[in-house]
C-alpha cells in the first residue's frame, strides 16, 4: 500500500485536493468491489494546524502536521491561488519539509502550480518539467536551471512528477493510479470520472503572451515591433538592423532575453493572432493564412501544428464560436 501526502495550506485550490482525494479513494473503491486490497492510505497534511481554512469558503481537518508526518511515500502538492513570491514566502516552511522528505527517498508530486515548490526546493534543478501554461515564462526566468516543457501534460523523473494547468493535474492523479495499480484500474477511474487518459499536450490551451520578464530596453523594442508588424515579411536581418546589432549579436541577445529565437518569436506571434482568428469566426483556412503572413500551406499547417498540438481545421472545430454547439 502506498503511503500518499497531501499538502493542504490556505492558499491551496480547493479543486486540486478535492479532485486527487475523489480519483485515489475512488480507486481503493473500486478495488475493494473486485476483492483486491486498497492501494492508497491517504493523508491529510498541514503546516502547523490540524484546522486549515481555505481562501475559499472551505474549510480542511488534517490528519497530520509536518512534525507528526515521519512516514510516507509520496506528497502531493496542489497549486494555489495568488503571487508566487507572497505565497511561496509564506509557505517556507511546507518547501523546506518537501526538500528535507525528498532527500530521505519520498517521492514528490506538483499538481499545476505546485510545480513552484518543487522549485523552491531544488527538486526541478536539471530536470524537466511542466505547469500551467500562464507560469511557463516566470519559471523560466525565475528557474533557468530546469527545462520547462510548456506542451506537456504529465512528467515523470525518477519520483518527481510535475502536471499541466488546471483540471489537467488530474491526469497526472490517473498516471500515478496507473503506475501503482495498473492500466486496467486506470482505465476503470478514467471511465468513472470522465476524465480523458493519455493526454499528451496541452499547447492548444496556451495564449502567447510575449516574454518581457526582462530588462533588455532594445530587444523589447523589437518585440514591439514584431507584434505590431508581424503580417509584413520581416527577417531577422531587417530586425536585426532596426536594433543597430550583428545578426549574430542580436539573435544570441534576443534568445537571451525571451528564450525563443526572432524566428520563433514571430511564428508564435503569427499563430497566436491565426488561433484568435479561428476562435471568432470561419473564415477559409487559405485566406486566414494569408491574413497573417504565409504564403505557403503546407509550412502554416506544419508551425501551427507543432505550436498548438493541433491542425487549423482541428483547432477551428474545437473553438470556433461559428462552428454548431455539441450542445444544441
Amino acid at each position: 500500500m502506498k503511503n500518499i501526502s497531501i499538502l493542504v495550506y490556505e492558499d491551496a485550490i480547493l479543486s486540486a485536493i478535492s479532485g486527487a482525494l475523489e480519483i485515489l479513494t475512488g480507486t481503493n473503491r473500486y478495488l475493494k468491489e473486485i476483492g483486491q486490497p486498497n492501494a492508497f492510505e491517504i493523508t491529510l497534511v498541514g503546516e502547523r494546524f490540524k484546522n486549515i481554512q481555505l481562501l475559499l469558503p472551505a474549510q480542511f481537518i488534517c490528519h497530520k502536521t509536518l512534525s507528526e508526518t515521519i512516514r510516507t511515500d509520496l506528497i502531493i502538492v496542489p497549486a494555489f491561488y495568488g503571487n508566487p513570491d507572497q505565497v511561496l514566502k509564506k509557505n517556507q516552511p511546507l518547501i523546506e519539509w518537501i526538500k528535507t522528505m525528498r532527500s530521505s527517498g519520498v517521492e514528490v508530486a506538483s499538481l499545476c502550480l505546485g510545480s513552484y515548490f518543487l522549485a523552491e526546493a531544488g527538486l526541478l534543478r536539471g530536470r524537466r518539467c511542466t505547469s500551467h501554461w500562464r507560469a511557463i515564462e516566470d519559471m523560466q526566468h525565475r528557474y533557468p536551471n530546469i527545462k520547462t516543457i510548456p506542451e506537456a501534460v504529465v512528467t515523470d523523473h525518477n519520483g518527481i512528477y510535475t502536471s499541466g494547468g488546471a483540471f489537467l493535474s488530474l491526469n497526472l492523479i490517473l498516471y500515478l493510479v496507473e503506475k501503482f495499480c495498473g492500466r486496467e484500474t486506470a482505465i476503470q477511474m478514467s471511465k468513472t470520472f470522465s476524465v480523458d487518459m493519455d493526454r499528451a499536450n496541452q499547447a492548444h490551451f496556451s495564449v502567447f503572451q510575449g516574454q518581457r520578464h526582462h530588462e533588455d530596453e532594445e530587444i523589447l523594442r523589437v518585440q514591439s515591433y514584431i507584434e505590431q508588424n508581424y503580417t509584413e515579411p520581416l527577417s531577422v536581418n531587417e530586425l536585426a538592423e532596426r536594433s543597430h546589432m550583428s545578426r549574430r549579436n542580436f539573435i544570441r541577445r534576443f534568445k537571451k532575453a525571451t528564450k525563443n529565437t526572432p524566428l520563433e518569436y514571430l511564428q508564435r506571434v503569427k499563430i497566436e493572432a491565426a488561433k484568435k482568428a479561428l476562435e471568432n469566426g470561419n473564415q477559409n483556412i487559405s485566406s486566414l493564412m494569408y491574413t497573417v503572413g504565409y504564403n505557403d500551406a503546407k509550412t502554416f499547417r506544419n508551425i501551427f501544428k507543432r505550436i498548438t498540438g493541433l491542425t487549423p481545421l482541428e483547432y477551428r472545430s474545437k473553438y470556433s464560436r461559428k462552428i454548431g454547439s455539441p450542445y444544441s
